[in-house]
């Protein structure tokens, strides 16, 4: 395996687009790394500069000590897994997951013993002889992952890899990759649009926007201080509350002009006139495990928006006023202008 540097990486298309703007990061060999980011913030395009299938405009990429950012793909000793499986329909599973040994002149020996660590590893043993159509959508991927994972390069890169799999096979696929990274010790650089996925992969994960960097940390780093009011709005499920203005009584702690944000896993529900705050109770939403309550604060149904994680046995109805407590020690301070974080 190796490591990965991005250095000043940029992309800029013919028709001015910039999609991807002065990236540096260093992903050391070994390392998990997830780019995370809504559609069009760039992450795709740095995987496909790291991959060779496009030229960057600026900056470099090396993989180890090497210099490859002009060097074709076949050249960069990289496995790329995409979201739509890429398999040959005509072949079997085995041939599917050895054809790129074949085409690298590698001996059938050592072919077939590839195959067949790949195979038990995944857990695609039974279907080794079955052609991509008789297969599941999770088996499909696996035999993708599969087909990279022979080749031993030195860098896997994922594209997406689980958009196309229902709720239940992404998590089960999910769980497949990590155990997958700890047997193998790969370097993997993973991109989704899923902040759920990117925070149960990573070991670290880059949040993009427009083309730029916004934070590079642990998952829980960035679930706990988030660099910015984006970060803290884009991870977390649900997302961060933002409430702007003065805030008063035990929460007047910083001047008017910032905003304070709060995650719904952070607030208590009590007793009207009790808490820091009232809030009118717009609607309940049963979790299982818990209930998404959405609160109008100021008691009434036009109020300002708060997310709220209760319990599930709380009793509480809709159309009711509610009293809301705050932590001090777990609010969340924003520059209003810059959005940068402000609090320690």
């Amino acid at each position: 395996m190796a490591s990965v540097r991005l250095e000043a990486l940029k992309k800029t298309y013919p028709n001015g687009h910039v999609a991807a703007q002065g990236l540096d990061l260093e992903i050391p060999d070994g390392e998990f790394m997830v780019l995370v980011g809504p559609s069009g913030c760039g992450k795709s395009t740095a995987l496909r500069m790291v991959a060779g299938l496009e030229t960057p405009t600026g900056g470099r990429i090396l993989i180890g000590d090497r210099d490859v950012t002009a060097l074709p793909p076949q050249e960069r000793d990289i496995a790329m897994v995409f979201q739509t499986y890429a398999l040959y329909p005509h072949m079997t599973v085995r041939q599917n997951l050895g054809f790129g040994l074949r085409m690298r002149g590698a001996g059938r020996a050592d072919i077939d013993t590839r195959v067949d660590e790949a195979a038990r590893a995944l857990a695609l043993e039974p279907v080794l002889d079955r052609k991509p159509a008789q297969l599941s959508g999770g088996q499909r991927q696996r035999v993708a992952l599969g087909r990279a994972i022979v080749r031993e390069p030195k860098v896997f890169l994922f594209d997406e890899p689980l958009s196309n799999l229902d709720a239940k096979l992404r998590v089960e696929t999910r769980a497949e990759l990590a155990r997958l990274h700890r047997r193998l010790g790969a370097t993997i650089i993973y991109v989704t649009h899923d902040q759920e996925e990117a925070m149960t992969l990573g070991s670290r994960v880059a949040v993009m926007r427009d083309g730029f960097l916004q934070q590079v940390a642990p998952p829980m780093e960035l679930y706990r201080r988030p660099a910015n009011r984006f970060v803290a709005g884009f991870v977390g499920s649900p997302g961060m509350n933002f409430l702007a203005g003065e805030l008063v009584g035990t929460l007047n702690q910083q001047p008017p002009s910032k905003v304070v944000g709060v995650r719904p896993h952070d607030v208590a529900l009590v007793t009207a006139g009790s808490g820091d705050l009232d809030a009118w109770v717009d609607v309940v939403e049963p979790r299982g495990s818990e209930l998404l309550v959405y609160l109008r604060l100021g008691g009434r149904a036009d109020g300002p928006e708060l997310r709220v994680i209760a319990p599930p046995e709380t009793v509480i109805a809709p159309e009711k006023v509610v009293g809301v407590r705050l932590d001090p020690g777990r609010l969340h301070w924003f520059d209003e202008e810059t959005g940068q974080r402000l609090s320690s």
